[in-house]
């Protein structure tokens, strides 16, 4: 046997290894947090010797007793919905909604205990402990993962991964991968189709031979999960022997379908006769949804514009008082359905910077993307434009644009006329909901973004957009704002 050979079980056992060590920190912050929460609770509602009275029987039962009970019941709905499971944890809003329903789950359970055992609780206790111990939970979980995403970045704590395809499909999938760190895959190795050996083609992945050098090649890799990027050129036989010859329980088999952007909600695997069948739900544009998104866009673009109102003063005071011409910039921009609207800003440049663009664009200095014209120090930007600009505040006026209807507070980027001239067709399907002030461009890298990836960004919102994700991208924002990145 190799040295290969031998070091190869070690290897592998520690790509499990780093999710049950995860586990094990999160679940005693869990712990830690609830028994802070629920103790805590009844300390300051009802004090600590406090004892609770049933209905029937006039059996008196200590509130510290009831605290225990709830906590271990709470505990085990956390591990009984997987909360702390390798395949939630650092990405996605999975882990969080497992943690919010399986809290909602103890609530109701404790009601219904207390109805049929006629249990008298304190209806603050139980009111006042579920909210805080589920918001406390969230913030506990939200604090592990930007820890466990900077662990990723630099390497750790990822499932280290071969990908077996064909070198196309290797490559897209290598791409996609490293594009998400944070997502825990750090790929290692590939065999392909091809029988190569040696760097691939324009990328810095490593392929260890052919479809048969998969053993071999995990070995010599130490690699804990295999991930099948394409089924072309392995027939679903040649896909089971693989998966037989893995180690149970310590190597992983992953198989990536041709599906891309598509979001986890509007996915649903369905077994029949030992297929896996994919459903893949269509994205809708009308109904409750749409109404939801507008009901939100009008209360969080109102209650943003009261917030925002002195800010809003002081901005038109600065473009009024130091350049001559107009506070206000408005641009025709295309929107929903490809209608145009006027879209407001506050002016950010000379007055007669439309008249200078051609002339800047000649000079090829543009930077950004093919088709959007970005400059890193556009000489139209005035000082208070560059001020703004860097800190998005030139865009507030759009909150005006979102209660008049044009806008939402999240979506693609409202184009110009002239770059929708440039569209291939595929990239019109960005125009079946309302462009935004923010949007997943914004927060994945603004003006430095190439024109694919903004594209591909804003068709992912397209295809899977919800007010749970509105949320995040806005919470995004302000991450983004505040470091003032890819702004010019």
């Amino acid at each position: 046997m190799t040295a290969d050979a031998l070091r190869a079980p070690s290897v592998v056992g520690a790509g499990d290894e780093w999710s049950r060590s995860y586990s094990r920190r999160v679940l005693i912050t869990d712990l830690l947090a609830l028994i802070w929460v629920v103790f805590g609770v009844q300390i300051a509602w009802l004090g600590i010797e406090s004892n609770l009275a049933t209905n029937t029987a006039d059996l008196r039962l200590s509130y510290s007793a009831i605290s225990i009970v709830v906590i271990v019941v709470w505990m085990s709905a956390l591990a009984l919905y997987d909360t702390r499971g390798a395949r939630v944890i650092g990405v996605g809003s999975t882990e969080y909604r497992l943690v919010a329903d399986s809290s909602v789950r103890v609530f109701g359970l404790l009601a219904i205990a207390a109805f049929l055992l006629h249990v008298d609780l304190a209806r603050g206790y139980v009111l006042i402990a579920f909210p805080i111990g589920i918001l406390v939970l969230l913030l506990s979980r939200w604090m592990w993962r930007q820890w466990l995403v900077a662990q990723r970045q630099q390497g750790g704590f990822s499932a280290t991964v071969l990908l077996v395809g064909s070198p196309a499909s290797v490559l897209h999938i290598g791409r996609e991968l490293a594009r998400s760190p944070e997502a825990g895959y750090r790929v290692v190795g590939a065999v392909v189709s091809t029988n190569q050996r040696g760097p691939l083609s324009g990328s810095t992945i490593r392929s260890h031979g052919g479809f048969n050098d998969v053993g071999s090649a995990l070995r010599e890799t130490g690699a804990d999960t295999v991930v099948i990027t394409s089924s072309d050129d392995l027939p679903p036989e040649r896909v089971r022997e693989l998966s037989w010859s893995l180690e149970p329980g310590r190597q992983h088999l992953v198989v990536a379908p041709s599906l891309t952007d598509i979001g986890g909600p509007r996915i649903h695997t369905r077994p029949v006769q030992g297929l896996p069948l994919i459903h893949v739900e269509t994205p809708t544009y009308s109904g409750r949804k749409l109404y939801t998104k507008r009901a939100f866009d009008l209360v969080g673009a109102a209650l943003l514009v009261i917030v925002l109102s002195p800010l809003l003063l002081v901005l038109t005071a600065l473009v009024k008082t130091t350049t001559p011409g107009p506070v206000f910039f408005r641009q025709e921009r295309v929107g929903l359905n490809g209608g145009t609207f006027r879209m407001i800003k506050f002016r950010s440049m000379v007055v007669d910077a439309e008249d200078r663009l051609q002339e800047l664009s000649a000079l090829d200095r543009a930077e950004g993307n093919d088709v959007l014209f970005k400059m890193r120090n556009d000489p139209r930007v005035t000082r208070v434009g560059g001020f703004m600009r860097r800190y998005s505040l030139d865009e507030v006026p759009q909150l005006f644009n979102v209660l008049a209807g044009s806008m939402s507070l999240v979506g693609p980027r409202p184009p110009l006329a002239r770059e929708v001239l440039r569209y291939d067709t595929h990239v019109h399907r960005r125009f079946l909901v309302k462009p935004g002030m923010t949007g997943l461009w914004q927060v994945s890298g603004r003006s430095d973004l190439s024109w694919e990836d903004s594209v591909r960004l804003d068709l992912y919102y397209v295809e899977n957009w919800s007010i749970l994700g509105d949320l995040v991208v806005l919470w995004r924002t302000l991450k983004a704002i505040s470091a003032s990145r890819g702004a010019y």
